[in-house]
């Protein structure tokens, strides 16, 4: 595959290799190859845009990428992958921080986390070996791992789809707003979590009383 040095050549790459070529980028991408998966799904809708590239086809490739990418990082997991991640951990100070923040945030989110991961540059690649190796049934796994990546990679080729020429400039914006969007799935979360807990704390009262 043509080596890519630069972001802005990757609407000539994909136009050139196609759907394979976003097929194989966004599946490397959620093996934790360093691939701006963000940029790809937007140059992707882009091209589609512009008639270069059918925007439903476009829809199931990221899509099913994406799932297949996380799907084959949960066997991974699941198979000892989590050795190879510790091993990481121990020899590189960036991996046992990043894998120290993500063991806490499934530890407080539960299998939501492969969903809300999605979101999170760094830990999208490793929420399906987490998964895994945290041994979580793969069904529910994959429920996760497909709305997640529906709606993230659909957002994303949409986004391209729409902004046209200024493509760049949103690639830029979409790249610094990535934390603020994790913050607001987490404080989503951490919303849905106080009313359940609420609302389970109040039920018994309300029954007593009546």
């Amino acid at each position: 595959m043509h080596h890519l040095t630069n972001p802005a050549e990757l609407p000539d790459v994909l136009a050139t290799w196609g759907y394979l070529g976003i097929f194989a980028f966004v599946f490397v991408g959620n093996l934790g190859v360093p691939v701006p998966e963000e940029t790809v799904l937007i140059a992707a809708g882009f091209l589609a845009g512009r008639g270069l590239l059918d925007l439903e086809a476009v829809y199931i490739v990221v899509v099913a990428s994406a799932v297949a990418g996380d799907c084959c990082g949960f066997l991974i997991g699941r198979t000892g992958g989590q050795h190879l991640l510790e091993r990481l951990a121990a020899r590189f100070e960036f991996v046992r921080r990043r894998l120290e923040r993500l063991r806490l945030f499934f530890d407080q989110h539960g299998s939501k986390a492969v969903f809300m991961a999605r979101f999170i540059t760094g830990a999208r690649f490793l929420a399906g070996p987490m998964a895994g190796a945290a041994g979580m049934p793969f069904l529910r796994f994959l429920g996760w791992n497909v709305l997640g990546a529906l709606i993230w990679c659909s957002l994303m080729v949409t986004i391209g789809y729409l902004v046209g020429d200024e493509i760049w400039r949103v690639v830029g914006f979409v790249h610094w707003g990535s934390r603020w969007i994790a913050l607001g799935a987490v404080l989503i979360a951490v919303a849905i979590y106080l009313v359940r807990w609420w609302t389970n704390q109040t039920a018994p009262n309300s029954d007593a009383q009546a």
